[in-house]
């Protein structure tokens, strides 16, 4: 790790790239070849207000501006449909793949009747297959580790403002698409419904960019939707109609991206992501009824996973009563405190993998992988035939038909079958259903065994190099939970009302709730599943339970994860006690910016030795004087120009040998710059602010030569239209693999062209929690900071309202430290 990126992590959550600003104390000796860091940037969901975006607003003719509305709502379709269509591809390929596994060792279980010694033939081939599956799926995630995991919290920290490298690339979507299916097959304890999140996100993140990095010919000339902020849009409708397609859930996906992502919404965006959502059920259920029941157009599966129909049998029996909500409460604290349990061990395992050296190579990651798998492989084939019990065959819950083809008969007699083997021997989705509707048909000890293997190697799979969802393993190892708690309060305490398929609903809610923390969203997802609406209230309390008791040891999963990846992530609101900060606080003071009119050399200098994306455009007062008196020259603005150049190099503090190189590039140069005319000083309060520029667009006007000599008059001087400046979105060249060998260094750019004249500033006495919430909410990338005359005082990122850093100040602020007086 170089120096740099150890200054920027000193308060536990990297430095922003984005900060166009140098340290006045703590910047770091190191060379431009080393500032080139590849730490987390902020997305800018605010538009930029310059002229070539006003011109193409005003100045296009055609129907396409005239009609995005419609657009948007063809895209949001088009989205939903694709989105379906990737997760019917998952599912189809899983239980494919899956079938194959268990058929092949079910053919050699069955001969073995009583006779335990020839078990380990169909044991070896059962780890084959197991390690196998997930060697194909940790190779993938080697070639693109940011498809391991769930995804869920990568688009977190997107919708956030968070720009996660490669988190919405095809090669992303295909490598967590195709390893997801082979590490469900492939028996780990994880889900498929994470990554079709993911999954969802970047097809909406893809398709109304209308062009591909990969596919270079794919490229069409339409560039309105060219930005972050419309990309998040259609990222926020992505993930909900992933969550649509995985539960069958609509309204619990848009309500998954309101209160797990996004930091802003409105009601346009409300209608289309919910469209978009029932455009991905719809697919997915046209489809997999046509694929499985031969019956297109009948809809007769919603989701991926299926909870089935509660139905409670017999005269006294109900799905829940009142009394009911007491042990509902006391199973959500339970769960609360088995998620929080979860979180802390996976925590564990979390920071050795990041801080092990051993774990550093991708090699010994895939073994990890496949070394769970054959783990899982026989803990799960040994607990199922040496500790399961036999339980007589029933038919009073299901049909004949489903029984047949889920329970498993290992080493049991006729009409009886292997309770631990059925829940281990199936698929994930099918041991749940088998939880929630068979009456009777697991034994405490079973259920016991089963929750505390299926707990332990689903934590320690969560986070290793293969894509793994964490819903559908928390609903299983919840549901093995509840039902436990169901058979005691039957057993012990002969409660005949209760009814054992609720309280495993209700275990499932618990643990899930305990270890992710999500509330409103899971709530109405589970109700969509069960297609029951008397469960809300008992869900809803379950869950808020889960998470007050949970929040009280540990944060939720996501959460922890985004946390060790040091992300900067904003909460939803600032603590309150950060009311006593002003953002004058907290702001970065030392400005490193340009003036309205630049030199070529001064702009290559600064991008070739800041890694910045955003710079203040200034003038100097004696600049404006000079205008308003009409004599403003040549050195008025070219010996300014100079002086920025001097500030912002020596500021950063670069090796002196880098310093006399430039030195001597300016004494080469053809300006005549008298001595004295500008005062050599870095403080940026004796300038005015007009506006701010974009480092990709400065890397745009000189890759495409956009500047003039200096005696030109404006009508020769080159500019640049909208469709050109954002032709490279997302991925603008960069200034060091740019040829700049014809370009004449004394040259000008204009940069007021190109600028937004109109950023969001605020004053420096503007308390934090203020600044926080339009920071947040707007999705800013950077707030300057003005006071009441238009001086520029410093700018704030998201760096600065990181937890980390507020409460370092905050810390700072209670000890008496004192805060400069000089801003104002």
């Amino acid at each position: 790790m170089s120096r740099q990126t150890e200054t920027r992590w000193q308060f536990g959550t990297n430095y922003d790239q984005d900060v166009p600003l140098l340290f006045e104390d703590s910047a770091p000796r190191t060379t431009p070849k080393d500032l080139m860091t590849e730490d987390y940037e902020s997305l800018d969901y605010d538009i930029c207000y310059n002229e070539p975006y006003k011109e193409m607003v005003k100045g296009s003719s055609s129907w396409i501006p005239k009609h995005l509305e419609a657009v948007k709502w063809i895209l949001m379709f088009i989205i939903g449909a694709t989105t379906g269509l990737v997760a019917v591809f998952i599912d189809f390929f899983v239980k494919k793949l899956s079938s194959l596994k268990f058929t092949t060792v079910d053919t050699y279980i069955t001969p073995c009747g009583q006779d335990y010694k020839c078990l380990m033939a169909p044991l070896g081939i059962l780890i084959a297959f197991n390690a196998l599956f997930v060697l194909v799926a940790s190779v993938l995630c080697a070639f693109e580790p940011i498809a391991a995991g769930s995804g869920i919290p990568e688009i977190k920290c997107y919708l956030n403002g968070v720009k996660v490298p490669h988190v919405v690339r095809l090669k992303t979507l295909i490598a967590k698409a195709v390893g997801v299916l082979f590490s469900v097959s492939g028996g780990l304890f994880v889900g498929k419904e994470g990554p079709m999140i993911h999954s969802g996100a970047v097809v909406g993140a893809g398709i109304p960019q209308f062009q591909s990095i990969t596919f270079k010919k794919l490229n069409f000339n339409f560039p309105f939707f060219r930005s972050d902020r419309d990309k998040r849009d259609f990222v926020s409708a992505g993930a909900a109609a992933g969550v649509a397609a995985a539960f069958g859930a609509p309204i619990g996906g848009v309500l998954f991206s309101l209160e797990e992502g996004s930091s802003f919404w409105n009601q346009a965006l409300t209608w289309r992501t919910f469209f978009c959502a029932m455009s991905a059920t719809f697919t997915l259920n046209f489809m997999l009824s046509g694929l499985y029941f031969k019956e297109w157009g009948h809809l007769n599966i919603p989701g991926l996973i299926d909870f089935g129909l509660f139905q409670c049998h017999g005269g006294d029996c109900n799905l829940w009563t009142a009394m009911d909500l007491l042990f509902f409460i006391a199973m959500g604290l339970g769960g609360g405190l088995l998620g929080a349990t979860f979180n802390a061990i996976n925590k564990s395992i979390t920071i050795c993998r990041l801080r092990h050296p051993l774990f550093q190579r991708k090699y010994v990651r895939v073994l990890e992988a496949v070394f769970i798998a054959i783990v899982t492989a026989a803990v799960a084939f040994l607990a199922a035939m040496m500790l399961g019990q036999c339980k007589p065959l029933s038919v009073d819950s299901a049909s004949t038909s489903n029984i047949s083809e889920s329970v498993r008969t290992y080493f049991c007699p006729p009409g009886y079958y292997n309770d631990m083997a059925t829940l281990f021997f199936n698929p994930q989705e099918e041991a749940i259903k088998q939880l929630f509707h068979q009456e009777g048909a697991f034994s405490l000890s079973s259920l016991a065994i089963f929750f505390g293997f299926f707990f332990l190697l689903s934590c320690w799979t969560y986070g290793c190099l293969v894509p793994s969802g964490l819903f559908v393993p928390c609903l299983l190892c919840g549901a093995a939970y509840g039902r436990f708690v169901g058979n005691v309060l039957t057993s012990f305490f002969n409660l005949s009302s209760v009814y054992s398929g609720t309280f495993a609903l209700i275990g499932s809610a618990a643990f899930l709730g305990g270890v992710v923390r999500m509330t409103i969203s899971l709530t109405v997802i589970l109700i969509e599943s069960t297609n029951e609406i008397s469960y809300g209230l008992p869900i809803m309390v379950t869950l808020i339970v889960a998470k007050w008791s949970g929040d009280f040891f540990n944060k939720g999963l996501y959460d922890i994860h985004i946390n060790l990846k040091n992300v900067p992530l904003l909460e939803w609101e600032a603590d309150r006690q950060m009311e006593t900060l002003q953002v004058s606080e907290i702001m970065e003071r030392k400005a490193c910016y340009l003036h309205l009119k630049t030199r070529v050399h001064t702009i290559i200098d600064i991008l070739k030795t800041t890694t910045h994306n955003a710079f203040p455009v200034v003038s100097s007062y004696r600049v404006l004087q000079e205008e308003e008196e009409g004599s403003t020259s040549r050195t008025g603005w070219e010996d300014i120009s100079q002086h920025h150049h001097l500030m912002s190099v020596n500021a950063v503090d670069f090796p002196q040998q880098t310093i006399q190189q430039l030195r001597r590039h300016r004494s080469n140069s053809n300006d005549s710059i008298p001595n004295g005319d500008v005062p050599l000083q870095s403080d940026p309060s004796s300038v005015v602010f007009h506006g701010i520029v974009m480092r990709d667009h400065l890397v745009e006007l000189l890759q495409n030569r956009v500047c003039f000599m200096e005696h030109s008059s404006s009508s020769t001087r080159p500019v640049m239209q909208f469709v050109d400046l954002t032709r490279d979105y997302p991925r603008y060249p960069s200034i060091h693999d740019m040829d700049l060998t014809g370009i004449n260094l004394n040259m000008i750019i204009d940069v007021s062209r190109y600028m937004n004249t109109c950023p969001y500033t605020v004053s420096p006495t503007a308390p934090v929690s203020k600044v926080f919430n339009l920071f947040r909410t707007m999705g800013l990338r950077h707030l300057v900071v003005v006071n009441q005359i238009g001086e520029l005082k410093g700018i704030v990122t998201r760096h600065n309202l990181t937890e980390q850093y507020l409460h370092h100040h905050l810390h700072q602020q209670r000890h008496g430290q004192p805060m400069r007086q000089d801003l104002f």
